[in-house]
């Protein structure tokens, strides 16, 4: 069995050395890169599995390292781990607006950092053998394909706006709470923050015009897509 990939873009050597050489241990092979410009060459060739991406790089920032990834047809699909040394909600905010998977605060302990890689690997591996096409109310979803089209017309959305609303709708009328909605969107443990889910709905509601009155908040528990 061929093992998963993971690009490292940092540049602190100091924490490239104690990242690799942890998940090396854990079976991944690892590919490094210090700027944010190598990191997207690295990326378009290598498409690896996972990136590690610091929000603070030289030449082309991890925002927008962030945002060309996911721009890309041939590495859109790849799970994205944001660090940074500011604790800033506005930057973990927009972080999560530009596509990142998950996003870690610096300085981080490696094993539960470890664990976060682990459970958006699982997601990853998950996806692979999703097939399904589902639609309702106007609203159709190709998981295959990623593509998402409301009463016909094609509607961006980001990976975890799709993975999202990917996940209410297959299950319409049951509430989800947020926590099950960062587990099943992003691969997040239960120690995430939870508003960053009403930011992703809000964000959501916008792309889907009126189709979004099909989206509902429960009081109390988190969001569930409306049978009728």
């Amino acid at each position: 069995m061929a093992k998963q990939t993971i690009l490292i873009i940092e540049d602190e050597p100091s924490l490239i050395e104690v990242l690799a050489y942890n998940l090396e241990k854990e079976g991944f092979e690892i590919l490094t890169a210090t700027d944010g410009r190598e990191g997207l060459d690295r990326a378009r060739t290598a498409v690896p599995d996972l990136v590690i991406l610091d929000l603070m790089l030289p030449s082309v920032d991890g925002l927008q390292v962030c945002a060309q990834l996911r721009s890309n047809p041939v590495t859109h699909g790849i799970r994205i781990l944001m660090l940074t040394a500011r604790a800033e909600e506005t930057d973990e905010v927009v972080g999560f607006s530009m596509g990142a998977d998950d996003y870690v605060t610096k300085p981080f302990k490696v094993r539960p950092l470890i664990h976060r890689i682990k459970a958006l690997m699982r997601r990853s591996e998950k996806g692979k053998f999703e097939t399904s096409v589902i639609s309702a109310h106007g609203i159709e979803m190709d998981r295959v394909n990623y593509i998402t089209r409301v009463d016909g017309t094609e509607v961006e959305l980001t990976p975890t706006e799709f993975r999202l609303l990917w996940t209410i709708m297959r299950q319409p009328g049951r509430p989800f709470s947020r926590l099950e909605l960062m587990d099943s969107s992003r691969g997040m443990d239960a120690n995430a923050l939870e508003r960053t889910i009403d930011v992703h709905v809000r964000s959501l509601r916008k792309k889907l015009g009126e189709a979004s009155q099909w989206i509902e908040t429960v009081r109390g528990i988190g969001y569930r897509f409306k049978r009728s």
